[in-house]
C-alpha cells in the first residue's frame, strides 16, 4: 500500500510586530527588542561582554541570508542596546 503524503505545518514567520527594519552599513537588519525574560546569558558581539539574564537588550539578524547558512533568522545576534545603536 502507497505511503499517503502528509502536508507539513507551515514554518513560522521570521517576523513579528515587533521588529523593525534598520540599515547599517553592512546590510539592511531586522532588530527586535527584549523585555529581559531571557533564561541565560548571551555574549554581545559589540563589545564582547555578558549580556545578562534579564537584561534588555536587542536581537539582530538580516534581511537576507549570508551564503552558508540555511536562513537569516540562523544569524541572529544578542547586542546591548547602547552597542547595536553605536554599530555602523
Amino acid at each position: 500500500m502507497p505511503r499517503r503524503r502528509v502536508a507539513r505545518p507551515a514554518a513560522p514567520p521570521l517576523r513579528t510586530s515587533s521588529e523593525v527594519q534598520e540599515h547599517k552599513a553592512d546590510g539592511d537588519w531586522y532588530v527586535r527588542p527584549t523585555q529581559g525574560s531571557s533564561l541565560k546569558d548571551y555574549r554581545c558581539p559589540g563589545c564582547s561582554q555578558l549580556i545578562r539574564r534579564g537584561t534588555r537588550h536587542v536581537v539582530a539578524w538580516p534581511v537576507e541570508k549570508s551564503l552558508l547558512s540555511d536562513a537569516a533568522i540562523d544569524e541572529r545576534r544578542h547586542w546591548h542596546t547602547a552597542c547595536w545603536t553605536r554599530k555602523h
